[in-house]
């Protein structure tokens, strides 16, 4: 634990999934919630203004995701320090958020404290990962990412425009939220295709099936 105060912005869509942790986090001085944020877009105003010690962040919000919004905020502030807190603990999420720059990921299947202390190290910019993610990643490993996942292959803003295409969004719904252009909409989705090994949008769904992307 530091001595430091540490000001947190908590972001969720459940405002009683936010109540329940910032009285955790609030708990263990000197932490402190600085503000909460229900979507990705109210998580990059408030962080722009508010400019919080550490972001605390689910992945599935609506509008623009938890990676996405991620990425946003590194984007403006290259020392953003960001931890993914989330229920998904599969292996492409995790390494989709480390690469768009989360310093950790915890799972909310976590112990409680795990949860502060993993805020405590991302903090002090020291990359912490929830034991469930840590063995999701060693598994992915030892099987060969590349080989054994396609996913792999796509960047972080592939994997989630993949996973807006796949949610039924329009190129122009995408661009919108993802501040680009639709042009570059249509180049991602089709090189998302070349990387997938397909060529039309139903083999894109079928494939995502098939990686688990679609119940």
């Amino acid at each position: 634990m530091t001595d430091t105060p540490v000001s947190v912005l908590l972001v969720d869509d459940h405002a009683v999934v936010r109540e329940g942790y910032r009285r955790l986090i609030e708990r263990h001085p000197p932490l402190t919630i600085a503000a909460e944020a229900s979507s990705g877009e109210e998580a990059y105003r408030r962080y722009v203004e508010l400019a919080p010690d550490v972001v605390v962040m689910d992945i599935t919000l609506p509008g623009a995701s938890g990676i996405q919004t991620l990425q946003r905020i590194v984007q403006r502030d290259r020392d953003a320090r960001v931890l993914i807190f989330t229920m998904h603990r599969d292996a492409t999420f995790v390494e989709k958020a480390l690469e768009s720059g989360a310093l950790g990921y915890v799972t909310k299947s976590s112990p409680p404290d795990l949860l502060v202390e993993a805020i405590c190290a991302v903090y002090h910019r020291r990359q912490t990962l929830s034991p469930d993610v840590q063995a999701e990643l060693a598994a992915l490993r030892r099987a060969g990412t590349t080989a054994k996942n396609p996913l792999a292959a796509l960047s972080a803003r592939e994997f989630e425009i993949l996973r807006m295409l796949i949610a039924a969004k329009s190129r122009e719904d995408i661009a919108d939220t993802l501040h680009i252009s639709v042009k570059t909409v249509f180049n991602i989705h089709y090189q998302i295709k070349s990387k997938l090994g397909v060529s039309t949008d139903i083999e894109l769904m079928h494939a995502a099936r098939q990686l688990k992307l679609i119940d």
